[in-house]
């Protein structure tokens, strides 16, 4: 094991898949100096400017000619520095890579990786903020991933530039400082696999991203109380895993979504409305969901925090769930 941020465990990913393939190749804007938030660091000069691709401030341009590099057989991971920009981008992503195998017959896959950071950092506002990913997990022919760890990170991103068709990596702005240990060697993880980040008997909270660490700090307040709380981080919107879903709340009898997203329409409804279908006799209490209020996000931090699904927040509702 070595112990690595967020940021360094993904550059990692990156390095070893392009030393891996020479077809790995990655494109998009401020990759020259390292990227925004410095998770290309170092990459232009081991691979040169062919391999990482200094891209114009055109998101649409990029994914568009990212759809066509894969459709002809590299593996390009494109850098769409925010989540909330790579809304212009959405066309090329949902309609053209999305499909493609699908309209093709098989004929055709687009092997790329969307990199889109998501969530609350530091003041950055409305357009810099938001966390979209179940408006991707609602779109078929993508996959969606969300990891919460530097572990994670490392291995869904090698499997998403493996992967045959397009993946959405979505990592947390808020995690990129995170450091934690992660498995030296070629280690990868399959899409759709939860991680019980913590066992318990009482409640079960489902999470991922960023907010699995608020999930996890609230279990550990939780215990104090006499609560055991199970935190499940989903670590992938789609496929996700069901199995590991059902069977924990099959055990405690109780459910808390909780995600930082806002939480209309957000995935944690898919998972609340399948475990009320799947185990509607056996539970103790409602599903209950948080997520943020259905506003734009604040630049003001006082503002900001009102939004924020906290670790206070998670275990005030998973002892009204208990009691």
């Amino acid at each position: 094991m070595a112990r690595l941020t967020y940021m360094e465990a993904s550059r990692q990913a990156v390095a070893e898949e392009m030393r891996r393939d020479p077809m790995v190749w990655c494109l998009g804007e401020d990759l020259g100096r390292g990227g925004v938030f410095g998770q290309y660091k170092g990459l232009v000069d081991a691979f040169g400017p062919d391999r990482i691709s200094d891209a114009p401030i055109s998101e649409a341009c990029i994914m568009g000619a990212a759809v066509g590099a894969a459709m002809m057989g590299t593996r390009p991971v494109v850098e769409m520095r925010f989540s909330d920009f790579a809304l212009c981008a959405v066309d090329e992503l949902v309609n053209q890579a999305a499909k493609a195998r699908y309209m093709f017959g098989g004929q055709s896959r687009v092997p790329l990786v969307a990199r889109e950071p998501i969530g609350m950092w530091r003041s950055s506002a409305a357009q810099h903020s938001q966390s979209l990913e179940a408006w991707y997990a609602h779109i078929p022919g993508l996959v969606v991933a969300c990891p919460a760890t530097p572990a994670d990170n490392k291995a869904l991103l090698k499997a998403a530039i493996r992967a045959d068709d397009p993946v959405v990596h979505m990592e947390h702005k808020n995690l990129w400082g995170l450091e934690d240990e992660v498995p030296e060697g070629d280690h990868v993880l399959a899409f759709g696999e939860a991680r019980i980040a913590r066992e318990g008997r009482d409640v079960t909270v489902v999470s991922w991203s960023a907010t699995v660490h608020e999930a996890l700090a609230a279990a550990e307040q939780l215990d104090k109380e006499g609560v055991s709380a199970e935190v499940v981080d989903l670590r992938t919107l789609w496929p996700w895993d069901k199995d590991a879903v059902l069977a924990s709340v099959a055990k405690t009898g109780r459910l808390l979504i909780a995600h930082e997203a806002v939480a209309v329409a957000g995935f944690g409804a898919e998972v609340a409305a399948t475990v009320a279908e799947r185990l509607h006799g056996r539970l103790q209490a409602p599903v209950t969901r948080l997520g943020a209020p259905r506003v734009p996000i604040a630049y003001a931090p006082n503002l900001e925090d009102e939004l924020r699904v906290t670790a206070a927040k998670i275990a005030e509702a998973a002892k009204r769930l208990v009691q």
